[in-house]
């Protein structure tokens, strides 16, 4: 493990390198850096940031004022090229006499935990994802020394623990831009159904994220064709965008939709800017996925109090409480997820509750209350 670093204290000013693979936007660990830079400051802390790759971020994050570099990594297969990216990594912390090198995800880990060898500095590795589902990567990463360890939910904390064995851990639950999911700040639900060119009539269920089969999305199409005996008007809205590593996805989706005769009840949206519209344009929330890490887009979906139901496993069941200000199913159930939809549709006093509640409990997951737990879990680990 690397020593104690003397410039890093409890309450003191210190430089922070933080090690990003990705420079454009295409899930949580993304937005979560873009929220640490914006609201971590006034902590006695500077920011570096050392992307892997050009791309939006690195003049976004320019814009904010923070210190960018960027390092063409390459791919980890090309020895020479891995040797001398942390080299470079290595040059910037030492010559921003960095207190701390933060692997931001796991290939982060692998380049930053590696370079703090080098720049003789503490490393903690900020675990987004989640754990076991690149095991190759996830294998290197244990092997590169770490003072600690953040995972995003507590689910995540135990399986790092089962997969790599016990280090210092502390789970901090990402935050989110609350005022961009205020229900005032946006117009009426009909008037964005709308705007968006979705059904004015019936109920509008609805699913947020990249199309990926982890995600769900084939499971609430099924759920759907159980819902519309009940409810024949309901509509289903998707909205993300293809994965280039499940490019295939998308017509697998497309080919169960005709199967089922759910051409006209089911939208592909694709990829959107406005998020907040969208969901606040939907009658009830579902976020379907496998182990998800944390599933930052309930919260966002609470904020805007509507009825969520998430799959009982993995980060979901740390931010929402069965019955109270949501609904947990277990993943890939078509059954049980179309009757907790039909709990919803059938009750809507039940569903105003439940959203109300939901959305006084998304207050505890605000942007610089992320920052500040952030930062205090950084000093914690390598006090």
């Amino acid at each position: 493990m690397a020593r104690a670093h003397p410039a890093l204290s409890a309450t003191g000013a210190m430089t922070v390198v933080v090690v990003m693979p990705l420079a454009e936007q295409r899930g949580g660990a993304e937005l979560s850096l873009r929220l640490l830079t914006r609201h971590g400051r006034g902590h006695g802390v500077t920011w570096v940031v050392v992307f892997l790759e050009d791309g939006p971020m690195v003049r976004e994050l320019e814009r904010l004022g923070v210190r960018v570099v960027v390092v063409a990594a390459g791919r980890l297969r090309y020895a020479h090229r891995t040797i001398a990216t942390v080299a470079q990594i290595s040059r910037v912390a030492r010559r921003e006499r960095a207190a701390l090198i933060v692997g931001w995800m796991t290939k982060g880990h692998v380049y930053g935990g590696a370079a703090a060898l080098l720049a003789r500095t503490p490393a903690v590795w900020y675990q987004h994802g989640t754990v076991g589902l690149c095991d190759r990567l996830e294998r290197l990463a244990a092997m590169v020394p770490a003072n600690g360890v953040i995972t995003v939910s507590r689910a995540q904390a135990r399986a790092q623990a089962a997969m790599h064995g016990p280090r210092r851990q502390r789970t901090v639950y990402p935050g989110t831009d609350l005022t961009r999911f205020d229900r005032a700040r946006l117009a009426s639900p009909a008037k964005l159904r709308a705007r968006l060119g979705l059904p004015r009539d019936g109920p509008l269920i609805g699913i947020v994220g990249r199309l990926q089969r982890w995600k769900g999305v084939h499971v609430l199409i099924d759920a759907m064709a159980l819902v519309r005996r009940s409810h024949p008007n309901a509509h289903c809205v998707v909205v993300g965008g293809a994965h280039d590593l499940e490019a295939g996805y998308r017509a697998e989706l497309d080919a169960q939709v005709a199967r089922l005769e759910l051409g006209r009840h089911v939208t592909f949206a694709g990829f959107q800017d406005n998020v907040p519209e969208w969901m606040h344009a939907m009658d009830v929330f579902v976020h379907a996925s496998h182990r998800e890490p944390f599933g930052m887009v309930v919260v966002e979906a609470m904020a805007l109090a509507k009825p969520v139901i998430a799959g009982s496993d993995g980060g979901p069941q740390e931010i929402l409480t069965d019955g109270v200000d949501g609904l947990l199913v277990a993943h890939g159930d078509a059954g049980a997820l179309a009757a907790a939809l039909r709990l919803y549709l059938d009750d809507p006093e039940f569903a105003r509750g439940v959203g109300d509640a939901a959305c006084r409990r998304a207050a505890d997951f605000s942007a610089p209350r992320y920052a500040e737990n952030v930062i205090a879990a950084l000093r914690e680990l390598c006090a």
